[in-house]
């Protein structure tokens, strides 16, 4: 039974060693006497493969026998490890005063050793994470450097990786993003090396990846998301870190304009949330929801915002773009004003395109500038393509809204060129939307025609059906087959109607005197009219005003 028991051991231990999750924890089960005969090592590498596999609870479980072990054995510092791995497990598993007194204990264990170990820096992390987290950059750095010295010291890769990671996104998240992200690709370097463990390991990608995103990084996000596969392929029963990995690869296929690829790596996502990875949660659902909205499945979008906010994470800006699209503006303006003040530089840069847009929609040209000049100046600071295109489409928006068709033309095709590097169809169409109203602003129509054509067309590839109604009735314009103008030729034949000349026109429109004539022009040939008094008739028997 002895040999049986060693045997056991050994090609658990072996599994371990491999990655071999699955096999790992069923040689242990294996062990004569069960997880209770145990030594603490084995009993981490126990709970370690457990929560690898999605078993958080049981995780949890070995972890607590692996404390009592060490404290049986002498070894605090070990204990006083093991006790603050609990206490993150059990806040990130949704049971934060479970993990606070796990931590207050290790934190005393730390107090009774005769110098510093390796817990002595990992008690640390806890503490600077909520620091973090509630938006105290400046302590969170200075915890952060703490446990670095001791893991340099104690030689402790696992901290020192976790620490390099905290360091880097209190960097971003205090509104240096630049050395922020050079941390964060110092710390992929420990990583990809193989020099950090396995959950650690798994930390640091999807904690990088995810401010790659946040940080318009696209290029660093698409290389690490790549690792990050490799990674989880390379451990076929991985269920922890999984779920994540396939929730950034949504995002980056929905950006590519790949909707359906982008829907069936969500759902994977959620198969994985489902299995035991828990910090799926939000991508699984925002990512779903994300498509709905731009595919026109409103109803489904929301139940999917909604189901993301469960997570804990504010399901923004999409949730605002949704309301904007049912056209309840109001609602759409305070949902973004509410989650944008307040947010640190980074989630405030994430929100700002949408500000921009919502707050042009709500007639707000004044908050609308400010938020473009605000994107601008972040721009200056990170200077990533898909920051360039979002700067250059914001100020766009605002300036064509503000009645200066040239520089807005001038602006938004550096949009849609920079959209174009980025490989990004959807706002690439967004872009030539725009284009072509400034073009028809400037009375270039048939440039206009083209651009709207080359949008439509793309719309059309991707099921944007929002989208491509928004743009027919840009196009075609009231919407009734009964009236043959455009949505901009009913606005001047209204104000036809009140008896204003074309110079008072032009001003309530933001257009000039020679544009206000052409659409004149326009209406009169469309509607087979020869006088002003005629079109107004016109508009009344229609009810147009």
């Amino acid at each position: 039974m002895a040999m049986v028991a060693s045997t056991s051991l050994e090609q658990a231990r072996t599994a371990f060693a491999e990655r071999r999750w699955n096999d790992a924890v069923d040689w242990f089960d294996r062990a004569e006497g069960g997880a209770a005969a145990l030594t603490g090592e084995d009993l981490e590498r126990f709970a370690t493969a457990s929560d690898l596999l999605g078993h958080v609870d049981r995780a949890i479980e070995l972890a607590t026998l692996a404390h009592e072990a060490h404290l049986t054995a002498g070894n605090l510092d070990r204990a006083a490890y093991t006790a603050t791995w609990i206490s993150l497990e059990s806040i990130t598993s949704g049971s934060p005063a479970q993990g606070m007194g796990w931590l207050e204990r290790a934190k005393r264990l730390v107090e009774r050793l005769d110098g510093p170990g390796a817990a002595t820096g990992f008690v640390l992390i806890p503490e600077a994470l909520g620091a973090l987290y509630a938006g105290a950059a400046q302590p969170a750095r200075e915890l952060f450097a703490r446990a670095a010295e001791i893991a340099e010291r104690t030689g402790d890769r696992d901290v020192a990786a976790l620490a390099l990671l905290g360091t880097g996104q209190a960097a971003i998240m205090a509104g240096d993003p630049a050395r922020g992200i050079r941390m964060l690709d110092e710390v992929m370097v420990s990583v990809t090396a193989g020099e950090v463990g396995p959950v650690p390991s798994g930390i640091v990608y999807c904690a990088v990846i995810g401010y790659c995103h946040l940080t318009f990084e696209l290029r660093r996000a698409v290389e690490w998301t790549r690792a990050l596969d490799r990674w989880c392929r390379d451990q076929p029963s991985l269920v922890a870190f999984s779920g994540q990995c396939h929730a950034h690869r949504a995002e980056l296929f929905r950006l590519h304009g790949a909707w359906s690829d982008a829907m069936s790596a969500a759902r994977t996502a959620e198969e994985r949330l489902e299995a035991g990875d828990f910090g799926a949660a939000f991508g699984a659902h925002y990512q779903q929801a994300e498509v709905l909205r731009l595919r026109g499945a409103f109803a489904e979008a929301e139940a999917r915002y909604l189901r993301a906010a469960e997570s804990g994470w504010d399901p923004q800006p999409g949730l605002a773009l949704l309301r904007l699209a049912e056209d309840r503006v109001p609602l759409a303006q305070s949902l973004i004003r509410r989650s944008a003040e307040g947010a640190d530089p980074a989630t405030r840069c994430h929100m700002l395109p949408a500000l921009v847009t919502i707050e042009v929609a709500a007639g707000d040209l004044d908050a609308a500038r400010r938020a473009a000049d605000e994107l601008a100046a972040m721009h200056r600071t990170n200077e990533s393509v898909m920051l360039r295109a979002l700067a250059a489409f914001a100020d766009g928006e605002v300036l064509l809204a503000a009645g200066r068709p040239a520089e807005a033309f001038a602006r938004l095709r550096e949009a849609r060129e920079s959209w174009s590097e980025v490989g990004a169809p959807f706002e690439v169409a967004r872009s030539r939307v725009l284009m072509a109203r400034a073009r028809r602003d400037l009375d270039e129509d048939e440039a206009a025609q083209l651009e709207a054509d080359l949008a439509e067309s793309a719309f059309a590839e991707l099921g944007a059906e929002p989208a491509l109604e928004a743009l027919a009735r840009e196009r075609g314009a009231t919407g009734r087959s009964d009236v043959p103008l455009t949505e901009r030729e009913v606005e001047v034949l209204q104000l036809v109607t009140r008896g204003i000349t074309n110079r008072e026109i032009a001003g309530e429109l933001h257009l000039s005197e020679k544009t206000v004539a052409r659409h004149l022009s326009n209406i009169f040939t469309k509607l087979d009219v020869a006088s002003r008094a005629a079109a107004t008739a016109y508009a009344f028997e229609h009810r147009l005003v």
